[in-house]
């Protein structure tokens, strides 16, 4: 009886993590449409919230505070915008799993409609707690960074340099995002079958976050084919606007009016998603999705770039074990050229439409399906539980690496790897073994940042598809990088690139096992002239040297000779591939329905064709699969 109440105890600890992350999420959803008494509920009653240098107490207080700071950039006034993204979530669970902590990358974009705008962006360290009726916010700490207006840009609050926010964590304990249990576990009063039923939510929800996340980049890349695979023969498409297809057929049509498949010199057509909640229903055949997309498109060779923020509202169904995108709801909040903003509203009609919300209360038992028939057994429930508290500790891991490296933390970055795990550094090369990634950090950017920064690049990793060994020690993850920028004197602006990583499960804490960065994709020449303004380069170009400190420190692998895989990108073989012509862009797995293997292939991790013994099988993990027919 004992491994049933530890099992039982085990399920609740992820599924509080997932809630937790649901909870904050929620809040930028309901604040997109001013639903401020809502986002009140989302407070503990005894919350606090500090946002700058206000401190506000009860949570009815600071749904008055909200209400009042957003004023008509609320998203309720036409024409109004009030987006708030938060993301890169490193989320610690206390031992007793009553409490939490969480670290989050923030960024809102605001405007009434009547030409004021506002653009802020920062870190939260909040606090959680479970009550009877779930998890709530007990501390939301805001600490500005950056802010500004969209005419002129966004720089650092007060025109000051920028202290290093307190972490809530270690680069051990970002490993551990569910800390060992002390005591014995309580009395299970269930059954077997009806933990099965809630691992199978988790485990389903790994993989509809990993399908709406990988639609996303087939959406960026024009790859038209792959998307239509996602989706079930009957699939529909509805847009606020009046839209409305069906089939794959009629999917087809409507995604072509973004234009031809494949990306051509000069077009940008990403559509990052933020903040994405998914519900799987208690039949475990359907599940919804819903997030916020904020798209930044644009044609170098017209000079022409625009947004777009958007609600998206997804069913899906599960056909023959595997998950399918139904139907597609998709709400417009706000088009706008880039260069005039979205001050006045943008260039299409005030929505008035708020797409339903999802259902993140718990407690996650009552609402899970129960199955009669299971011929399973704990060992194997327990395996498929480590499965999904896996998606969790790769995330945790991915995260806390951008966090340190914003912070230029040398030591606590190199910390956060395996023994034998490797990172490449920019343009460079690979090193192997924290010590020597800490050395080629220092190398790099120099010692002692502990002070007030004139200007960080940040690096946001949002948007993972995390593919998971069959035993749950090891995962590959392959995540965005968007960069935002701040500075003292000089605007923000956006790059964007993409890393792929590979994780472990090492003595009982998660480290990462590889990091590979290929960049840039696109960059923004500055926060006037956008990602359209850019001019091609020499396309007689020679391959790029590497930096010069390589010289006294030099990698344990170069990037050129990694081989083709790198050779597009600065520092590899070849000739650089740079924005505005198309960089080659590398997917670690196959089409998650279809099963269909992408033009630029490469499972695993980067540098292991050059260097096999650094892959995982040669020491001791098993690879995650890559697509449909991988046993797990």
């Amino acid at each position: 009886m004992y491994i049933m109440n530890a099992l039982a105890r085990d399920v609740a600890r992820v599924e509080s993590i997932r809630q937790v992350k649901n909870v904050q999420r929620q809040v930028s959803h309901l604040a997109q449409f001013g639903q401020w008494q809502q986002v009140g509920h989302l407070f503990c009653v005894n919350s606090t919230l500090v946002w700058g240098n206000i401190t506000v107490h009860g949570s009815r207080s600071i749904e008055s505070w909200l209400r009042g700071d957003a004023g008509n950039m609320d998203g309720i006034y036409p024409g109004s915008l009030d987006t708030p993204i938060v993301e890169n979530p490193v989320v610690t669970l206390s031992t007793d799993g009553r409490t939490a902590k969480a670290r989050w990358n923030g960024m809102r974009f605001q405007g009434d409609g009547r030409g004021k705008t506002r653009i802020q962006g920062g870190i939260y360290e909040n606090d959680y707690v479970m009550t009877d009726n779930g998890w709530c916010i007990s501390l939301l700490h805001y600490y500005a960074m950056y802010e500004g207006t969209y005419e002129d840009g966004w720089y650092n609050v007060d025109g000051k340099g920028i202290p290093i926010i307190p972490y809530h964590f270690t680069p051990g304990g970002s490993g551990l995002p569910i800390p060992p249990t002390q005591g014995t576990p309580q009395l299970y009063n269930g059954t077997i079958e009806q933990l099965e039923a809630r691992i199978q939510r988790l485990n389903d929800e790994d993989n509809v976050r990993n399908l709406m996340h990988a639609h996303g980049y087939y959406v960026d890349r024009r790859m038209w084919t792959d998307v239509v695979d996602l989706h079930t023969v009957n699939t529909t498409v509805k847009v606020s606007n009046g839209t409305r297809v069906t089939g794959k057929e009629g999917l087809r049509i409507v995604l072509e009016r973004m234009g031809p498949e494949g990306l051509t010199q000069g077009i940008n057509n990403d559509h990052p998603i933020f903040d994405m909640i998914v519900e799987v229903n208690a039949n475990g055949k359907e599940a919804f999705a819903r997030g916020i997309e904020i798209a930044m498109l644009g044609d170098a060779n017209t000079r022409d770039a625009s947004w777009e923020f958007n609600v998206f509202r997804n069913r899906l169904v599960k056909e023959a074990g595997v998950w399918k995108i139904q139907d597609v709801e998709i709400t417009p909040l706000i088009v706008a050229d880039y260069y005039s903003g979205w001050g006045y509203g943008g260039t299409h009609p005030p929505n008035t439409y708020i797409p339903p919300f999802l259902d993140i209360s718990g407690p996650v038992e009552l609402r899970s399906r129960v199955s009669t028939n299971t011929n399973t057994t704990v060992d194997d429930l327990e395996r498929r539980l480590r499965r999904s508290a896996a998606y969790d500790g790769a995330e945790n891991q991915s995260h806390a690496y951008g966090y340190f490296l914003d912070d230029l933390q040398a030591d606590k970055l190199g910390a956060l790897f395996a023994r034998r795990g490797h990172k490449a550094s920019p343009f460079a090369g690979f090193f192997q073994t924290p010590e020597r990634i800490t050395q080629a950090n220092y190398a790099a950017y120099g010692k002692n940042h502990s002070g007030l920064r004139s200007s960080i690049s940040f690096h946001w990793r949002p948007q993972p598809v995390i593919l998971v060994s069959k035993d749950g020690r090891s995962a590959s993850l392959r995540t965005r990088l968007l960069q935002p920028s701040t500075s003292i004197n000089k605007a923000g602006s956006f790059n964007s690139a993409m890393y792929h990583d590979q994780v472990v499960l090492e003595d009982g804490q998660w480290r990462l096992w590889s990091v590979t960065i290929d960049e840039f994709y696109w960059q923004s020449t500055s926060w006037k002239e956008g990602w359209s303004m850019a001019n091609l380069g020499n396309s007689s170009q020679s391959p790029t040297e590497p930096p010069a400190w390589t010289k006294k420190y030099p990698p344990d692998l170069t990037m050129a000779e990694v081989g083709e895989r790198e050779s597009t990108f600065k520092g590899g073989s070849g000739r650089a591939i740079q924005w505005p012509e198309i960089q080659r862009m590398w997917f670690q797995y196959r089409n998650p329905v279809s099963g269909r293997t992408p033009e630029w292939y490469w499972p695993g991790c980067v540098p292991c064709e050059a260097r096999k013994e650094w892959n995982l099988r040669a020491n001791g993990w098993q690879e995650p699969g890559t697509g449909p027919g991988d046993k797990i």
